[in-house]
């Protein structure tokens, strides 16, 4: 009996199986290198939304922070590094905002690490406040392809860097190392 469920298991893996290589879920080969870093830059990684040009609590629309940035990468042999970024957000809710949902910008950008940045794109994550002030959410992006020239290229040589769409004012406040959190004196 156990002969025959053990026979049936192996089948059922075994028309599992694809041969599509990178992807697959069961590539067994190892990655050239290290995977490249990834993280938030500090001036980008939160923003502020006022009513007016008072930055003042009262005025207070919308706030968010990336909290967290992980990465999970494959590459083997030539193949270009595929990465898939978790990125984790927190939002909230000020006194002067009105609705219950704020739409956030933010972007991720493929860079070397010497800074040049070689590729950037824009995306937008929804923040739903209908159950309070203050909301968390987890964005994942699975198409980050981050080309080689060849296998002798490790991806340790690449940066994966999140952060928000800012205006030039909003960027000055967090140079400044000013900030607002909704739940701090309260």
């Amino acid at each position: 009996m156990r002969i025959i469920a053990l026979s049936i298991l192996a089948l059922a893996i075994g028309a599992c199986r694809s041969s599509s290589g990178i992807g697959s879920a069961l590539d067994t080969r190892q990655n050239s290198g290290t995977c490249p870093p990834a993280g938030s830059i500090y001036n980008a990684s939160r923003v502020v939304d006022f009513k007016n040009d008072e930055q003042l609590f009262s005025n207070v629309e919308f706030t968010g922070e990336i909290v967290d940035v992980r990465l999970f990468c494959r590459y083997a042999g030539t193949d270009p590094v595929r990465a898939e970024v978790e990125i984790d957000f927190a939002f909230g809710k000020g006194p002067a905002a009105i609705g219950d949902r704020h739409d956030y910008g933010y972007w991720v950008a493929v860079t070397r690490r010497s800074g040049k940045v070689l590729q950037k794109e824009h995306f937008t994550v929804s923040a739903d406040f209908s159950d309070g002030p203050v909301v968390g959410e987890t964005e994942i992006l699975q198409r980050i392809i981050i080309p080689r020239a060849d296998d002798s290229v490790s991806a340790a040589n690449f940066e994966i860097i999140v952060g928000f769409d800012l205006t030039d004012t909003q960027l000055q406040y967090n140079r400044e190392g000013r900030r607002f959190r909704l739940n701090a004196g309260q």
